[in-house]
């Protein structure tokens, strides 16, 4: 069974949060910390569970642009450069519904790792 498609997609630019609106009127907000890390991309993912890559330092993430691929998926443009990788109505779904445990989880492997959610460089945004 496939996820039910957004009517509704807003980004929210102060909370950094994307909302997700259903026609049978649910909606989620995602935050754009939360997608980046678990971006579906290779670059994250890796080719194969023991070659995905640990995302840190992305706690200030923003969105530049959204745009949609066909009738199936968006792909976000982070402002920190990255925009590979497709979102498709499952996947955001499955995120949205599953969010708190992907989080906990992501929480867990950074502490694991000694990393920090955390910027470790000066963060210079276009004006």
């Amino acid at each position: 069974m496939s996820a039910p498609v957004p009517t509704r997609i807003h980004y929210h630019q102060q909370a950094r949060e994307l909302e997700l609106g259903y026609a049978d009127g649910t909606s989620y907000r995602l935050p754009t910390e939360l997608l980046r890390v678990f971006s579906p991309s290779a670059e994250v993912r890796g080719h194969g569970p023991d070659t995905a890559v640990l995302q840190v330092g992305k706690k200030d993430v923003g969105l530049k642009n959204i745009t949609q691929a066909g009738r199936y998926a968006l792909k976000l443009h982070f402002d920190d450069g990255h925009d590979s990788g497709l979102y498709s109505w499952d996947y955001l779904h499955e995120m949205a519904l599953h969010q708190e445990q992907w989080w906990a989880d992501y929480l867990r492997r950074l502490e694991e790792a000694g990393a920090s959610r955390e910027p470790s460089t000066i963060t210079i945004k276009e004006l």
